[in-house]
């Protein structure tokens, strides 16, 4: 508020004078029989009634007369003018409340009513004035007779003025009865308003007066949001000045005193004070009662049934209706207790109607009719109601007040005149207490709790005299009855007699013992010398308390036997258990009262409701407070209310806690948290929401005792396990809260309450735990907030916890609260309403946060003097890392300050200072700190929005060493010349500088020049960025000097065009190391014309060290290239030169052109686009090196090639040369072709994406021809194009021309014509050209006359059926094909393959071509017709039966012989039973037919074996089949039954193969009845899958009379004992047995090893994974010394464990001198049996293959094994896999390796090889050049890639494996190299490696020229799902699946 004026006679005329033009024009708004009133007091000697007589005052005239009066009173004297302005402020509306205010404050509060009294106004005819908007007349002393309508109202008036003299004598008495006991006098002037914004809606019609209408406001006055203005708070009597015709709407908490106010009102009104005048009609109805209203009525029965009914009867209320009708601004209705309203109030649409009064409506209607103006309009309005209410209101409400609650004084102001009649010093005693308390002091900042504190501490008080006098009673003894005599008379000088008032009595005890009582007031407890005064230590347990102390007022309690002593609360105990106990059955039923009442929203009770007993006892102690209702016909009774909402909650909360009224499910269903966020759609409720709170409170252990006794008058069984079960219950549902991490700050803070009130440290800790910051948004916070905060707080320990305050307004005692909280490393405050106040407060506290990390006041509204007190507050606080004053109004002042104390803040990280108000000054001071404060890392300021500073963790000047320099960034910044001098000056005397940005500048060339002038002087590593600082060229050029001018500046890059940029980077931030260092300047985007390159070189000087110079993208042109080419030379260690973009023409690119001849240290051109966009010159440090000329995405005439050619010609160095993504003119390729051959120095063409038509392709390809240098040409309109050329003269050329498209048979003969004249071809590739058969062939007819060596690829072209017969027939018609491969299928592949030996074998592959039987006829036909040919295969061909039958009638013996396979995936079981047989008796010369996983393979005999065959025999032709076999075809024994006749017709067999199938008993049988017929069979193999005794049994006793059989093989066979015998009797007699898997007993295995002593003759023996016990072992030793002949020996798996027995075998086997093949696998030999083995090694010098995987061979046995190797001159193949070797085996592998030149296979995977391993293992596989295949799986190193490179010196390589060693792109790029030389590679597996997308396309380019690699293996490389998608669409033989 204005500060009030005191009202004496020199301030009065001042202020009329001062607000004379405002209330100027308030006055013109006024009725004119205001301003007619107002003009007649002026004495009659003025003028004004002269001048009335002629002029009335109209709109005209009113101006003249209302400033005439104004300056009269200015001048009169201070009487006169004081009584004008009194009654201004009675008869103007719609003053303004400052200036209504200061009037009344200026004035004095004279009794205005009197003043106008002296005037003899007609209230009439001021109130009523005209009934229309015409002006009229009036003259107040007019003694003109009443007319005939002032006759009729006469009456109406009197039934007016009578009942308003009857409401006057209602609210007299209201009044009387409600101030009987009331402790302090209530006064309007004296209860303190903070204003708030009332919103309203826009249909609303606005009744008060327009801006125009109240005059201008100044923006202070003006609510703002969250910034709120200065006279805010003012008192209710101000706040109400002003309220006629209005809404206002009066806001407090239930007990802050609103219905008494009210009620004052209304005294105030009837006695005829205060705001409302007495001429009005005061209503005065409170919402609790119109709540029981249920039925519609009419707005008059509202006002006479159940306000107020006339004592007129009928006629006085109609007169009295009519009368509101008619002037219902003269009626003001108060509106008390909305929050107690049952229903919500709706906003009824505006309509042009108003309501009837008479007509029924509901009550909700009525008052919504009241407030939307459709009812009495113009009527003064005012509501009351609690915060959460107001949002109702919104649309209704003019004008809105919060009632502020009391502060310390006022609560010993109350707390004085409580005790006052009783005892002063007890009085003091108790506001100390209630002030240290902070439960206490919560509640009493309401008056209503405020007087409930005061029962409870006076009882509190009572009870710690009483303790304190019994404990004198037993010191003194008898001594005690004496000395309390003497003290009751020198008390009884004041009138106190103890013998005859037993209540005085306590009270003087207490009076006695209050000297020795104090408040410690830390913890809210009082104590005494002897005795204390223990407070409760929760919300609960205070109303615990209160309702205990209530009960003792009962009059009755002294006369009950079991009466309890007064006592006092012990600690952390719930106190007064005995008189709770005492009334437990009251209690009992008063809970019962106030949870139905909670259950109902009811708050008011009749006699019916309550017991009398209870009633009474409720009523005498004060429990109760009883109040009048008026029933529905209007009669007065008495009604109950609890003396407050939350001791009705409390109760409730009792009842449940001690009775089953509410089951357990109920309370989980209805448990939960409230929100302070209201919305409009929100349940209304009349409570306050505590009641979950007390639950909470009571679930406390220590409040148990209590609920027990009080839970006995339930009839509870085990009420002591009951309540322990219910209290369990109610910490269950809050920890399941605690842990929910949805909840919002009021639902958090509500959380915090009920934990603080459970008094349970780990439900705190779980809240926390959950919640790292607690976040509090937009509502209110009170000290009992903070409070509870604290207790969650505290509970986090040292791990800290962050709170952040959001728009959240709190009082100063909030922050002496929040001071408890111990643990806060976090703390945020963002709001307006926090300011330098709130600031000082808040660094007082600060240093009791021991671990406070971050502290944010930003958004607020802080000043210097407050950011000085902050950091003085932080300079206590140690362990401080950021703090954020963003966004407050510090200004330069404020940012010196926080500067200052970053010294004293020694752990400081951050500061964040932007939106501050500041000047670069501010920027300056933070700059110069960093000389002075050498932790500072960065300063950081863009415009005034951003700035912060970071700190270095290690402020010790000795760490400079080692931290990182700092950076600067004052972005957006408007340095003029002199800002900058001083801005250079301080970065002088900065420490080193990483980091240096100055962008967004906008400078002027000489504020450039000033910072360019100290750069030298600059201590700066990295760079300087300058962008949108530098505007000019000339600005340009100030800034190329820094190259020659500053030795440190390393790159100058410089942008003029959007965005702009200029940066000045040193050697710290580049990106090549020190050994590196280049200079580099970047002028793109600079407009720079040819006359400008003179500025530049100037400025330039002689700076010879440039490296890299970038003109890009400027207006150069070819004047501009000729000067850069002229220049530079004088730049010699220049590397690059850019000068793309800068509209150079052709003429341009062959100046280029005749400069890469003439310089020779210039390298490299590119240009794009004809030189209008890239132009990028490299140069070389003067080495001989390839020169390239590249032209990209060029229109290229044949001038233009000719030119540039001519001038290429010149070059004498090798010469590379790009014509790609070009287009070429007409001739332009002929004339390219015609300087060809005179390029001498070219090595290779590249016109890559530029040839697109076939013609043009053929042009080229006819360099062949005109050209003996070209070694490759590769053309594609899809892919790469080039042609390579040698030095001299190619011996063979390659050619690939694919996926162009010939037309017609012209073209393909005219490629032929060309190939057929050129040199020979290492391999021709036409792959995806469209070929048609009728162009291949013409292909194929020509193809003899063509000279190939390797192959022609014509895959993915259109063949057919037809084309594969002709391609086919090239291996009859060319001498030199050697094979033919051919699938119609997917991959659609076509290969003819040559072999430059004359004669040769040859096959052909067709695989998925859908043939047709004639198809196989015709290619049998080929068969008959080609010799040479030995090999065909057919493969998922979609053959059947049939046309297979056909095929094999038709095959014909040839003198070479031949092998046939076919596999279809139908050929299974029986059905290949049935081809077997079929193709038996189909072709007599089948001499082999074995059918193995659906594939048939066949050969036929041999035409001279035939011919001997017939000579000597006269056998039918059946008879040549001597191998008959079916492998794997799930053949099942019964089904070889139709085999039997003919097998008996092949006398001649000698293999039979059965093996892997279902033989069962019925194949046993069929085979023992069989072999009996063939004398001459040599070999059966009858291996099985499944394991049935009596098939071994079967068949070994037929073997006993097959003396024939020499080759056995019964792998996987259950052997008896039984068949063990027979067996032992036959195997003698064997060369090979294979009894590998098979299965028998200790005896039975024992029986056969020791047969295999005698067999002498045994060549081949297979024993993996069979079961040897250690005397089989042993014995097995003996037999390998007695089977010398053996040639084979596997033994796979035959050692269980390392056992002793490996020595002897290995020793066994030293007889074995013939040995060929050797498998040891997993006999865990380690050291010991390799060092056995090397003994035995150089004897076998037969050995193939030896193969010892899983053996733990060590690096060392590795290397003696490898020694031992060397005389094994003819191995073949070595298996090493899974055991210990590294970097010592591989060393000895390429030493021994290359003496093993036969070796084809070499197995070395899962080792442990490292990076020298690696390279070892490349020197060894170099010579290995019979290599077919190496596996190098998981060799313990990544480090692959010279392994793979040695891979290109083994051309018979077939299979690699490389698959998890986490190799590189670097390994897959050594394959694509490889390919090239391996012609027979198949497959390469890399799964499980690192290779990229880059890797695989090296792959990709080069399976292009390899079509032989069926397989890449990719899988879980570095190749995202969509990038292996791609890569397979391109090239199909890629995989990336796991299979």
């Amino acid at each position: 508020m204005d500060e009030e004026v005191d009202p004496d006679d020199g301030n009065v005329n001042s202020v009329l004078a001062q607000e004379s033009q405002e209330l100027s024009h308030i006055l013109r708004s006024q009725s004119p029989s205001v301003i007619t009133y107002l003009c007649k007091m002026m004495p009659g000697e003025t003028g004004w009634h002269n001048q009335q007589a002629s002029t009335s005052p109209t709109a005209a005239s009113g101006t003249d007369h209302i400033e005439a009066m104004l300056e009269y009173y200015k001048k009169a004297n201070a009487t006169d003018c004081r009584n004008f302005l009194q009654t201004v402020c009675v008869l103007c509306e719609n003053l303004p409340m400052r200036l209504e205010s200061r009037l009344i404050s200026v004035t004095g509060y004279a009794d205005i009513d009197a003043a106008l009294a002296e005037q003899n106004p007609s209230s009439e005819s001021l109130t009523e004035g005209c009934n229309d908007s015409t002006p009229c007349e009036m003259d107040l002393k007019s003694s003109t007779p009443p007319s005939d309508e002032q006759l009729i109202k006469r009456p109406r008036i009197d039934y007016w003025e009578q009942y308003i003299t009857e409401v006057v004598n209602f609210l007299l008495r209201r009044w009387r009865r409600l101030t009987v006991r009331l402790v302090k006098e209530v006064q309007l002037e004296k209860v303190w308003v903070n204003i708030r914004s009332a919103s309203r809606g826009r249909d609303r019609p606005d009744q008060t007066p327009s801006s125009a209408d109240r005059g201008s406001r100044t923006p202070a006055q003006e609510p703002d949001g969250d910034y709120g203005y200065l006279e805010s708070r003012l008192t209710l009597e101000t706040f109400l000045q002003g309220c006629a015709g209005k809404v206002t709407v009066l806001v407090g908490e239930a007990g802050s005193g609103k219905t008494l106010l009210m009620s004052c009102l209304g005294q105030q009104w009837a006695n005829g004070l205060g705001p409302i005048p007495s001429s009005y009609l005061f209503v005065l109805l409170e919402f609790r009662q119109l709540s029981l209203l249920s039925c519609p009525l009419s707005l008059s029965e509202l006002l006479f049934q159940h306000y107020l009914p006339p004592n007129g009867g009928k006629y006085a209320k109609e007169g009295i209706v009519d009368y509101l009708l008619s002037n219902p601004e003269q009626s003001c209705w108060v509106l008390d207790g909305y929050d107690e309203f049952h229903r919500k109030l709706n906003r009824r649409e505006v309509q042009s109607e108003p309501l009837d009064l008479e007509k029924p409506l509901p009550v909700a209607d009525l008052i919504s009719g009241l407030l939307s103006r459709q009812l009495l309009p113009g009527s003064t309005i005012l509501v009351t109601c609690r915060v959460r209410e107001v949002i109702d209101l919104d649309g209704f409400s003019d004008k809105v007040g919060s009632l502020l609650g009391w502060d310390h004084h006022e609560i010993k102001e109350y707390v004085g005149n409580y005790f006052g009649e009783k005892d002063g010093r007890l009085g003091a005693q108790a506001a100390d207490l209630l002030l240290s308390n902070r439960y206490f002091l919560a509640m009493s900042s309401l008056p209503a709790l405020c007087n409930i504190c005061c029962i409870c501490v006076e009882n509190l008080l009572l009870g710690c005299v009483n303790e304190l006098h019994t404990q004198m009673l037993e010191e003194t003894g008898s001594r005690a009855t004496k000395n309390t005599s003497e003290k009751n008379e020198e008390r009884g000088e004041d009138g106190s007699r103890v013998e005859s008032h037993p209540q005085k009595e306590e009270q003087s005890r207490a009076t006695e013992g209050s000297r020795d009582i104090r408040s410690d007031g830390t913890n809210g407890r009082a104590k005494s010398s002897s005795a204390s005064v223990q407070v409760p230590t929760t919300r609960t347990q205070v109303y615990l308390a209160v309702v205990a102390a209530f009960l003792r007022r009962y009059p009755e309690q002294e006369r009950r036997n079991d009466r309890p002593k007064a006592t006092a609360f012990p600690h952390s105990t719930v106190g007064a258990l005995t008189t709770l106990s005492q009334y437990r059955s009251e209690l009992c039923e008063l809970s019962r009262l106030a949870w139905g009442g909670l259950e109902e929203n009811k708050i008011l009770f009749v006699e019916e409701d309550i017991p009398k007993h209870v009633l009474k006892l409720s009523i005498q102690t004060g429990l109760l407070s009883q109040v009048e209702l008026r029933r529905h016909d209007g009669v007065l009774v008495d009604a109950f209310c609890f003396i407050h909402l939350t001791v009705q909650e409390f109760l409730a909360a009792l009842r449940i806690m001690t009775s089953n009224d509410v089951s357990d499910a109920q309370l989980k269903k209805r448990f939960s948290l409230k929100t302070r966020w209201t919305t409009k759609s929100d349940q209304k409720t009349v409570f306050t929401d505590s009641l979950y709170l007390y639950v909470c409170g009571l679930a406390s252990p220590h409040c148990t005792k209590a609920l027990v006794e009080i839970a006995r008058a339930s009839g509870l069984k085990g009420v002591q396990s009951w309540v322990q079960k219910r209290q369990a219950l109610i910490l269950k549902l809050l920890k399941a809260l605690c842990q929910s991490n949805t909840l919002t700050g009021p639902k958090i803070l509500q959380l915090c309450h009920c934990v603080q009130e459970s008094q349970d440290q780990e439900l705190a800790k779980q809240v926390v735990s959950v919640r790292p910051t607690l976040e509090l948004r937009n509502f209110g916070l009170s000290p009992s907030d903070i409070d509870a905060l604290a207790f969650v707080v505290n509970s986090v320990g040292d791990n800290g916890i962050g709170l952040d305050f959001g728009a959240c307004s709190m009082e100063l005692e909030c922050l002496d609260v929040l001071s408890r909280c111990q643990y806060i490393h976090y703390l945020s405050f963002r709001s307006r309403k926090y300011g330098d106040k709130f600031a000082e407060k808040l660094s007082s506290i600060l240093p009791e946060f021991k671990i406070l990390k971050k502290l944010e006041f930003c958004g607020a509204s802080l000043t210097a003097s407050g950011a000085l007190s902050l950091v003085s507050g932080l300079q206590n606080s140690p362990h401080i890392t950021e703090i954020n004053l963003s966004d407050n109004n510090l200004q330069d002042e404020g940012i010196m300050h926080v500067a200052e104390s970053f010294p004293k803040l020694q752990s400081l990280a951050s500061v964040t200072l932007g939106r501050n108000n500041t000047s670069l000054r501010a920027l300056d001071c933070l700059v110069g700190k960093m000389s002075s404060c050498f932790n500072i890392q960065h300063v950081h300021a863009d415009g005034i929005k951003e700035i912060t500073v970071t700190f270095s963790q290690k402020s010790d000047i000795n760490s400079l060493k080692t931290k990182q320099a700092s950076t600067i960034s004052l972005l957006n910044q408007k340095w003029s010349k002199s800002e900058m001098k001083n801005l250079v000056k301080t970065l002088a005397n900065c420490p080193a500088l990483s980091v240096l940005d100055l962008s967004g500048g906008q400078w002027h060339e000489e504020t450039l020049r000033v910072l360019i002038q100290f750069v030298p002087k600059f201590s700066i590593t990295e760079k300087i960025i300058l962008n949108d600082s530098c505007l000019s060229v000339d600005c340009l050029v100030v800034l190329t000097a820094l190259l020659s001018d500053c030795s440190s500046v390393m790159e100058l890059l410089v942008r003029l065009q959007k965005p702009l940029q200029v940066s000045i980077v040193f050697p710290g931030g580049t990106e090549k190391p020190a050994t590196e260092m280049s200079k580099k300047l970047c002028l793109n985007c600079c407009n720079l014309l040819p006359a400008d390159l003179d500025k530049v070189w100037r400025s330039l000087g002689t700076s010879s060290d440039l490296t890299i110079l970038d003109l890009s993208f400027n207006h150069l042109g070819d004047k501009g290239l000729k000067k850069l080419l002229d220049v530079m030379t004088c730049f010699s260690k220049i590397q690059e030169i850019n000068s793309s973009n800068n509209n150079i023409s052709m003429d341009g690119v062959v100046m280029l052109a005749g400069a890469l001849c003439s310089h020779t240290s210039l390298t490299q051109i590119h240009i794009s686009n004809g030189g209008k966009d890239q132009v990028i010159l490299h140069k070389s440090d003067g080495k001989e090196q390839m020169k390239m000329f590249r032209m990209q995405n060029s229109s290229l005439l044949p001038s233009d090639i000719t030119r540039v050619c001519r001038r290429l010609v010149q070059c004498r160095s090798y010469l590379e040369l790009e014509f790609s993504r070009c287009s070429f003119a007409d001739r332009a390729i002929e004339n390219l072709l015609k300087v060809l051959p005179k390029m001498s120095s070219l090595q290779r063409l590249n016109v890559s994406n530029s040839i697109t038509s076939t013609s043009d392709a053929l042009i080229l390809i006819s360099c062949l021809t005109d050209n003996q240098r070209v070694t490759s040409v590769e053309l594609s309109p899809q892919s790469e194009s080039f042609i390579n050329f040698n030095e001299v003269t190619a011996q063979q050329v390659s050619c690939r021309l694919t996926h162009f498209c010939f037309e017609n048979l012209a073209l393909m003969k005219r490629l032929l014509d060309i190939l057929q004249q050129g040199q020979q071809l290492s391999y021709l590739d036409l792959s995806g050209n469209q070929l048609e058969e009728e162009s291949v062939k013409v292909l194929v007819d020509f193809l003899p006359r063509l000279k190939i060596s390797s192959y022609v690829n014509l895959s993915n072209n259109r063949l057919t059926q037809q084309g594969i017969l002709d391609v086919a027939s090239t291996l009859y018609t060319c001498t030199n094909v050697s094979d033919v491969e051919v699938s119609l299928g997917e991959d659609k592949t076509c290969l003819i393959w040559f072999r430059q030996s004359g004669d040769c074998e040859k096959s052909l592959s067709v695989r998925e071509s859908n043939l047709k039987p004639d198809h196989l006829v015709r290619l049998a036909e080929l068969v008959s017709s080609c010799p040479s040919l030995t090999k065909l295969q057919f493969k998922n061909n979609l053959l059947q039966l049939e046309g297979i039958e056909d095929f094999v009638k038709e095959l014909k013996s040839s003198q070479r012989g031949y092998t046939v396979s076919v596999e279809e995936s139908w050929i299974s079981a029986e059905e290949a039973v049935h081809l077997l047989c079929r193709c038996l008796e189909l072709n007599s010369n089948i001499q082999t037919i074995r059918i193995h996983h659906r594939i048939l393979h066949l050969s036929l005999v041999k035409t001279t074996e035939l011919t001997s065959i017939s000579v000597t025999s006269e056998l039918p032709p059946q008879s040549m089949a001597t191998n008959i076999g079916l492998v794997d075809c799930a053949v099942v024994g019964y089904q070889l039954v139709s085999m039997g006749s003919i097998i008996q017709k092949c006398p001649l067999l000698t293999k039979l193969e059965f093996s892997h199938n279902r033989l069962d008993i019925d194949g046993a049988e069929f085979l023992c009845s069989l072999l009996p017929s063939l004398p001459n069979l040599t070999s059966l193999s009858v291996g099985i899958k499944e394991s049935i005794v009596s098939v071994a049994e079967e068949i070994s006793q037929t073997l006993l009379q097959s003396a024939s059989i020499r080759c056995l093989n019964l792998s996987g066979h259950v052997i008896s004992d039984t068949a063990a015998q027979c067996m032992s009797t036959f195997l003698p007699r064997l060369r090979s047995l294979n009894l590998s898997h098979c299965v028998w007993s200790e005896a039975g295995g024992l029986q056969l090893i020791d047969a295999l002593t005698q067999c002498v003759s045994l060549e081949d023996l297979c024993l993996d994974s069979v079961q040897l016990n250690e005397e089989s072992q042993m014995c097995l030793a003996q037999a390998l010394r007695n089977i010398t002949s053996v040639r084979s020996l596997k033994l796979n798996e035959i050692i269980k464990a390392e056992a002793d027995c490996v020595l002897d075998l290995l020793a066994g086997m030293e007889a074995i001198t013939q040995t060929q093949e050797l498998e040891l696998g997993c006999w865990r030999m380690a050291d010991k049996g390799i060092e056995q083995l090397t003994r035995v090694l150089p004897i076998w010098k037969e050995l193939r293959k030896i193969s010892l995987p899983k053996n733990l061979i060590s690096d060392q046995s590795g290397e003696k094994l490898l020694d031992a190797l060397r005389s094994c001159s003819h191995l073949q193949e070595l298996h090493l896999s899974s055991n210990c070797l590294g970097d010592l085996t591989a060393a000895r592998m390429a030493l021994v390796l290359p003496s093993l030149t036969q070796l084809a296979v070499l197995d070395i995977s899962e080792n442990r090889f490292g990076n020298e391993g690696s390279v070892s293992l490349s020197k060894a596989v170099m010579s290995l050049k019979k290599l077919s295949r190496i596996n190098l799986t998981s060799v313990g190193t990544s480090e692959l890639s010279a392994v793979a490179a040695s891979l290109a010196h083994c051309p018979l390589l077939q299979d690699v494996g490389l698959g998890w060693n986490n190799c590189g792109d670097d390994v897959a790029l050594e394959l694509g190299g490889v390919l090239p030389f391996c012609h027979k590679m198949t497959r390469i597996d890399l799964e499980s490696n690192s290779v990229s997308v880059i890797g695989v396309e090296a792959l990709v380019r080069a399976l292009r020229s390899c079509p032989a690699p069926e397989v890449i293996r990719l899988w879980r490389n570095k190749v995202s799902t969509s990038e292996a998608q791609k890569l397979s669409q391109k090239e199909k033989r890629l995989n990336f699946s796991s299979t």
